[in-house]
C-alpha cells in the first residue's frame, strides 16, 4: 500500500506531482540538488495553492493540511523509506538512470519506482536497476495540479501488482489514469507532438501567421489553444528535446523538429518561461514576436 511518496525534481512538473500528492493526503518527500531549486518550487506550490484557495476549490484548511504533508530535501537518502518514487528531472536517459542506480541501493524491494518520462522508454531505465518489475511510468501534464490525466506506462517487465498499485495511485491523486504500453512518447506525445512540429513549420512556410495558425486550429478544431501558443507553454526546448528522442526511436519525419523551431531555442527564445517565443510575454496581452529567418 502507497502512504509515502518521494518526487525527485521540484521544477514544474515535479512541484505539481509532490503537491498533488500531498493535497491528497500523502507523507511527501520533495527532493532537488539545491536549495535554491527546493525555495523555487515550495515558493510555486504556496502560489499554487493560494491561486485554489482564491478561486473557492480549496478550503485554507486542506491547504494547511496539505503544507504539513510535505517536506524539502537535497539528501537523495531521504527517499529511503518511501512507498514509491516519482522521477521528474530533465529528459536526459544518463541523468535518470543514474539516480534510479542510487536508488535502487538504498531503496527497500518494495519500493516502486516511476518515471515522469514524456519520451523515453520506461524499459530503457527499469533495465538499470534491480528491480524492473517494481518500475513503471507516470505521465503527468502540466500543470499537475489542474490537468487531470495520467498515462500509466506499464514495461514488458512491469508486474500486474505494480502497474495496479501505480494505477490505483494516481486515482488517489484525484486523476483519471489511462493504460498505455511503453512506446516512446506514449499516447498523448506520439500523437501531438507531430502536430506542434507541424504547425512550426507552416509558420515557417509562411502558410499563414502566428495569430491566424492558433485562432484557425481553436475555431476550427475546437482547440482550447492554438499549437504555436501551445508550443511556447510547454517550452520550445523541451518539444525539439522530445521531438528529437522520438525521431530516433521511430526514425520517422513527422517527428523532425523544423529549423525555425531549432534557431529559436538556440537563440534562447524557449516560450513562456523565457518570457519570448512565438509571442512576446513581456506585454499583456502577449503579441506575435515577427518571424526571424
Amino acid at each position: 500500500m502507497i502512504t509515502r511518496v518521494g518526487v525527485i525534481g521540484c521544477g514544474l512538473m515535479g512541484s505539481g506531482i509532490a503537491q498533488a500528492a500531498a493535497s491528497a493526503g500523502f507523507d511527501t518527500i520533495a527532493r532537488d540538488v539545491s536549495q535554491p531549486l527546493l525555495d523555487r518550487g515550495r515558493a510555486g506550490i504556496l502560489k499554487s495553492l493560494g491561486r485554489l484557495v482564491e478561486r473557492g476549490k480549496m478550503t485554507p484548511e486542506a491547504r494547511d493540511a496539505a503544507l504539513t504533508k510535505l517536506r524539502f530535501v537535497t539528501n537523495l537518502d531521504e527517499l529511503r523509506d518511501r512507498d514509491i518514487v516519482v522521477e521528474a528531472v530533465t529528459e536526459e536517459l544518463a541523468l535518470k538512470n543514474g539516480l534510479w542506480r542510487e536508488l535502487d541501493s538504498m531503496c527497500p524491494a518494495r519500493t516502486i519506482f516511476a518515471s515522469n518520462t514524456s519520451s523515453l522508454t520506461i524499459a530503457s531505465m527499469a533495465g538499470s536497476t534491480s528491480r524492473p518489475d517494481r518500475f513503471v511510468g507516470l505521465h503527468f501534464f502540466n500543470p499537475v495540479p489542474m490537468m487531470p490525466l495520467v498515462e500509466v506506462v506499464r514495461a514488458a517487465t512491469t508486474s500486474a501488482d505494480t502497474f495496479e498499485q501505480a494505477y490505483a495511485f494516481a486515482r488517489a491523486l484525484g486523476k483519471e489514469p489511462v493504460a498505455a504500453t511503453d512506446t516512446p512518447g506514449f499516447i498523448v506525445n506520439l500523437l501531438l507532438v507531430p502536430y506542434l512540429v507541424d504547425a512550426a513549420r507552416a509558420l515557417e512556410r509562411g502558410t499563414a501567421s502566428t495569430a491566424d495558425i492558433d485562432r484557425a486550429m481553436q475555431l476550427g478544431a475546437g482547440h482550447p489553444m492554438g499549437p504555436l501558443s501551445l508550443l511556447d507553454y510547454i517550452g520550445l526546448d523541451t518539444v525539439v528535446r522530445i521531438a528529437d528522442i522520438m525521431s530516433a526511436a521511430y526514425k520517422d519525419a513527422r517527428y523532425e523538429a523544423p529549423p525555425l523551431l531549432r534557431q529559436m531555442v538556440d537563440r534562447g527564445d524557449h516560450g513562456r518561461k523565457s518570457g519570448k517565443g512565438f509571442y512576446d510575454y513581456s506585454v499583456d496581452p502577449p503579441r506575435p514576436v515577427e518571424l526571424r529567418r
